[in-house]
C-alpha cells in the first residue's frame, strides 16, 4: 500500500522484507504464527505493508478488451449467472442501434442468453442484468491477479 493506505500491488514476500528491513515501508498486517528466520534474527511474516514515503502512482488506465470484460464479470453471464463455458461478450444496446463499444455497454453472456436477446435491448427481450457494468478500477484487477484474497487485505481493497 501507498503511505495513504491506498493499495498499489501485490508483492512477493521477499520483496516485503526487504522493503521493511531497509525501512522503506511498515509492516501493517503479518501472518498469523508464521516467521522468517536468518542466521541471527526472526522477522514477521508480512501480509500487508504501507510504504513509508508517499509515492506518486500515475492512473491506471485499464484497456477495454474482452479479456477485461470477462475478468471484470468473473467469467458469469451477466443475465442468467451461469459460468459454463463458452462465454461471450454482449452490447447490452446492440450496435445496430447505436450500442457503442464501453465499458458500460459490454457485459459477460453466455451464448444461450446472447442468442435469446438477439438484436434488441435486454428491456425488449425480457431479460434482466444481474448488476449494472461499470469501468473497473485497478483494485478490481488487483484481487484477481491473485488466487484468493487474504482476509487481511479485505479492509485495504474496500471489501467490507
Amino acid at each position: 500500500m501507498n503511505q495513504s493506505y491506498e493499495p498499489i500491488s501485490v508483492c512477493s514476500v521477499q520483496k516485503a522484507v526487504v522493503l521493511v528491513y531497509l525501512q522503506k515501508a511498515d509492516i501493517i498486517s503479518t501472518a498469523d504464527g508464521k516467521v522468517l528466520r536468518s542466521i541471527n534474527s526472526t522477522f514477521p511474516f508480512p501480509s500487508v505493508i504501507r510504504l513509508g514515503q508517499y509515492k506518486r502512482i500515475p492512473y491506471k488506465n485499464i484497456i477495454l478488451s474482452r479479456k477485461n470484460i470477462l475478468r471484470r464479470d468473473g467469467h458469469r453471464c451477466q443475465y442468467c449467472g451461469t459460468s459454463t463455458p463458452p462465454i461471450t461478450v454482449d452490447h447490452i444496446i446492440p450496435k445496430s442501434r447505436g450500442g457503442a463499444d464501453t465499458w458500460e455497454n459490454l457485459v459477460a453472456a453466455c451464448i444461450r442468453c446472447n442468442n435469446v436477446k438477439d438484436d434488441r435491448t435486454p428491456e425488449k427481450a425480457g431479460m434482466r442484468l444481474r448488476s449494472t457494468p461499470r469501468r473497473p478500477s485497478h483494485v478490481t484487477f488487483l484481487v484477481h491477479s491473485v488466487n484468493a484474497v487474504d482476509d487481511r487485505w479485505r479492509p485495504y481493497l474496500f471489501m467490507e
